[in-house]
């Protein structure tokens, strides 16, 4: 069902500057089960909450490695995260075999949000040139495919009808010479460094829980940081009771590659932190949340709120 007749395609601005396929985007973004990520000077660590379409089916991956040095953490359409991680990795590969050093984190970061806009693509030309072209030689014998393989054509998500914007967002840690890296990127194109972020159906109690803490994750420890997500990620579920099966912990820092957490690693560490499932150590922050979701929230946030399973489409 459209909203307005300026939701048809991608393409189409509303008089208001508005591109609603975009934002619809970004509302799938808010659909999906909740991410969070924060850092220090030395670690980053990144946490989600695993959600399953049934009680018959296993839930889907959300945290992904892409390089020794960075990870992913996905909210939103799962197979755009799939493909925008594999092409992370890709390019990781690639910058580590020319320059025989790891990628930084801000630089591809930008590489990713521009990939949002614009998508790689090979087209073939249908003329077969004689002589250099941009210093290429080539003959009346070339061959088409070769032809096609020098020639690429960029194609533009949000500018082109036929194509659509990626319907996932994507909280990025990494550590490279400068430091710990946060990143968010968003299916608009934007990105942005943050201490420490939320993203994803219920993420506004753990963006509160965050806001109240973050002045001290500078200077927290590896163990400090996850005991930090944990009570985050325990924001999100309203009520239900953490447990390993239900979250997954990823870290990567200072003399440690990034890695994903067992779950028996993880469920000792909520053994350990006394976290349990039924009191938050921020119970004021729900109270604010309900608060401020009551003075104005938009409806889509109400009805992503209501959802107690995943979204349609793995999300």
């Amino acid at each position: 069902m459209f909203r307005n007749q300026y939701d048809t395609d991608v393409t189409t601005w509303s008089p208001a500057g508005r591109l609603f396929q975009v934002e619809y985007a970004m509302e799938a973004v808010k659909q999906g089960s909740a991410a969070i990520g924060l850092r220090s000077k030395t670690h980053v660590v990144l946490a989600c909450v695993n959600k399953a379409n049934s009680e018959l089916s296993s839930h889907q991956r959300k945290i992904f490695k892409v390089d020794d040095h960075i990870g992913v953490a996905i909210a939103g359409l799962t197979a755009d995260g799939r493909v925008l991680s594999r092409y992370m990795r890709s390019e990781c590969i690639n910058y580590g075999y020319t320059y025989e050093s790891p990628l930084p984190v801000g630089r591809l970061v930008v590489q990713l949000a521009d990939k949002a806009q614009l998508n790689h693509k090979a087209c073939g030309v249908a003329a077969r040139p004689v002589g250099n072209v941009d210093g290429i030689p080539f003959t009346p014998g070339s061959t088409f495919l070769t032809l096609k393989s020098h020639f690429t054509c960029w194609q533009v998500c949000t500018q082109r009808s036929w194509k659509r914007p990626y319907g996932v967002g994507l909280l990025v840690a990494g550590l490279d010479e400068s430091g710990a890296h946060l990143y968010y990127n968003c299916p608009s194109g934007n990105y942005f460094e943050y201490q420490a972020f939320a993203i994803g159906s219920r993420s506004q109690a753990a963006k509160t829980y965050l806001e109240r803490k973050f002045e001290n994750f500078t200077g927290s420890s590896r163990d400090e940081l996850i005991k930090d997500a944990l009570f985050a990620i325990r924001e999100t579920l309203q009520g239900e009771k953490l447990t390993s099966s239900v979250c997954t912990v990823a870290v990567v820092g200072v003399g440690e590659a990034f890695n994903i957490l067992d779950q028996a690693t993880v469920q000792a560490l909520i053994n350990e932190f006394e976290i349990s499932g039924e009191e938050g150590p921020a119970n004021e922050s729900v109270a604010e949340e309900a608060g401020g979701d009551a003075g104005g929230a938009a409806p889509t946030e109400a009805g992503a709120a209501t959802e107690q399973e995943t979204a349609p489409m793995d999300i």
